[in-house]
Order: structure tokens, then C-alpha cells, then sequence
């Protein structure tokens, strides 16, 4: 799986020794850019991939990494372990502004002009007498 977001915290990176020698991991919390924005934390687990990705507060990244799911005395813990992260430009992440048509304010005795390009046609003009408004109350 991937996700993409800005870092906004580290965890204390952890190390101990194992039967297969030394170990070292460290998470980060990252936060999307969605309307409501998400956040995850993630490992990043040995030395040289803390090394090779050098992550830094504030960077914008690509994650990818695996779910699992491991019980200890009964209770189930998630445990997101990433295996690349990539930096990204803050320009990549979608933030263009979007362009909105301009307003034009309704004509005396009749309707705004519509854009050639508006998404809904604007109201049909009334014939002499009637009223505009197409409510049935």
C-alpha cells in the first residue's frame, strides 16, 4: 500500500540486539492532504534504511509499506512497517487552486448572461405574466 503526506512528527528511534545481531527502528507520523486530513504512524525498521531514507520533519514523502497484525496477552495490535520512502516535491501533491467561473451579477428584467461552459443551464426567461419561480408553492 501507498500514502502519500507531509511528516509531522518521529518517535525515539528504538535498538536492542536479537539473535540475529543488532536492530534499530524509528516511526514518523505523517498527515494527509485531504479535506479531512488523515494521519499515520509508520516504522521504519534496520539501520541502513534509516540511513537510505534519511526522513526529516517537514518533508513531503511517498510511503509504502505492509500491514500486520501481531496478540500479545490477548489484545491485537496494527503494526505498519514501510519498505520505500520516497520524497516528493510539494508541488506534486494536488494543491492547484481551483479555477472558479466568474460571477456576474443578474441584468435588470431578466437572467445573468451564462457562460458557454457552465455545467447547469441558467433558468428559462418567464413569458408575460408568469413568474419565473418554478416552486409549486
Amino acid at each position: 500500500m501507498e500514502l502519500q503526506g507531509k511528516v509531522i512528527a518521529e518517535t525515539p528511534e528504538r535498538s536492542g540486539t536479537s539473535a540475529r545481531g543488532e536492530w534499530k527502528v524509528k516511526g514518523y507520523v505523517i498527515e494527509t492532504h485531504e479535506q479531512y486530513p488523515k494521519k499515520m504512524v509508520f516504522e521504519v525498521f534496520g539501520a541502513d534504511r534509516l540511513a537510505r531514507f534519511n526522513i526529516q520533519v517537514g518533508q513531503e514523502v511517498l510511503v509504502s509499506f505492509d500491514i500486520d497484525a501481531h496478540e500479545y496477552n490477548g489484545r491485537w495490535f496494527n503494526n505498519i512497517r514501510a519498505f520505500d520512502v520516497r520524497q516528493v516535491d510539494p508541488a506534486q501533491y494536488g494543491a492547484t487552486p481551483v479555477q472558479s467561473a466568474p460571477f456576474t451579477a443578474p441584468v435588470a428584467g431578466g437572467a445573468a448572461p451564462q457562460p458557454e461552459n457552465a455545467p447547469f443551464p441558467g433558468p428559462a426567461p418567464a413569458a408575460e405574466g408568469e413568474s419565473t419561480d418554478d416552486l409549486p408553492f
